[in-house]
């Protein structure tokens, strides 16, 4: 019997620490990764070599890849010089060159595949350089990723600057998934941008596969304040068009008050309320048990407990 097919849509950390402990298990997976980012070393080369966003790629490679840990430490070596390489990682320069070499970054990815000997696809939602931009709360419009973000005004909506065409290869794949599944991450600058696509929304549509989402523990400031688990479907299910979110996975764990305490008054973080009545009122299929891992002196999922109930619902 072959592997189940799973497509993954998200970007940046978050979605590299899911495709950490699903790559433990028999499955077939497919990573689309959105490519508006446009801070730092990225937004950078994006603006002189006008390619995609890189950064998110490089960490979704080095999460899927089975080669030694030095190629993740040199993908990741970011230059700390007075020179123009200042800021730039090792990965996001190794991409760019391909991407320039092969005429487009899907090639430049699967060349890369072997190398690093994948445990999947990666593949860009698009080939083209999309602008993210957010209509705000105060019916202001603002222009890039970082500063939608940043700007601390309450996010409405966001969109792309120009109408955006995607990946047909995502497309395919999104076509013969037997689950798509959203991860965790900046909700409206990591896994709704890959939503937004009239030709994604027909794809999602069409496909016979149940959608998951993979729900975040802690809000993201500027973007999910005061968000409940709740919240967070029902705004995906705004850019699902026709489709909504039939499973969430959700940490019902205990996080210890120091650790959130430390990211409230650092970064602005709350917990995300697992509110579970309301989210019956969804109709969404409830998967929740103890995803909180401070192992590391820092709150993120345990990821091979989280992969571990997503196979379990393929194969049961």
């Amino acid at each position: 019997m072959s592997n189940k097919k799973i497509v993954v849509l998200g970007g940046g950390t978050g979605m590299s620490t899911l495709l950490k402990g699903l790559k433990l298990f028999p499955l077939d997976i497919t990573a689309v990764v959105a490519v508006s980012d446009d801070g730092r070393s990225t937004g950078r080369l994006r603006e002189e070599f006008n390619i995609i966003a890189v950064g998110d790629i490089r960490q979704v490679l080095t999460s899927l890849s089975e080669t030694e840990p030095l190629i993740e430490k040199l993908m990741n070596y970011r230059f700390e010089t007075t020179s123009d390489l200042n800021g730039h990682t090792v990965g996001n320069l190794l991409l760019t060159a391909l991407a320039n070499i092969k005429g487009n970054l899907s090639e430049g990815i699967a060349s890369l595949s072997k190398v690093f000997n994948l445990k999947g696809k990666v593949l860009p939602l698009t080939e083209e350089n999309v602008v993210l931009a957010g209509l705000m709360k105060d019916n202001s419009i603002i222009v890039g990723e970082h500063n939608i973000t940043e700007s601390g005004k309450g996010i409405k909506k966001v969109f792309y600057k120009e109408k955006a065409h995607t990946n047909p290869l995502v497309l395919d794949e999104i076509k013969n998934a037997d689950l798509i599944i959203l991860s965790m991450g900046s909700l409206f600058t990591s896994v709704i941008p890959n939503l937004i696509n009239d030709d994604m929304k027909k794809a999602l549509k069409n496909s016979k596969a149940k959608i998951m989402y993979a729900c975040n523990m802690v809000t993201q400031p500027g973007e999910t304040d005061n968000y409940t688990a709740s919240d967070h479907i029902k705004t995906l299910n705004k850019y699902l068009g026709k489709r909504k979110v039939d499973i969430v996975l959700v940490n019902d764990g205990i996080i210890d008050q120091d650790i959130l305490e430390k990211y409230r008054t650092t970064e602005q973080k709350d917990e995300v309320e697992f509110d579970k009545e309301n989210l019956k009122k969804l109709g969404v299929q409830i998967i929740h048990n103890n995803y909180v891992d401070t192992s590391l002196g820092f709150l993120r999922h345990k990821v091979d407990k989280l992969a571990l109930d997503i196979y379990a619902y393929l194969i049961k």
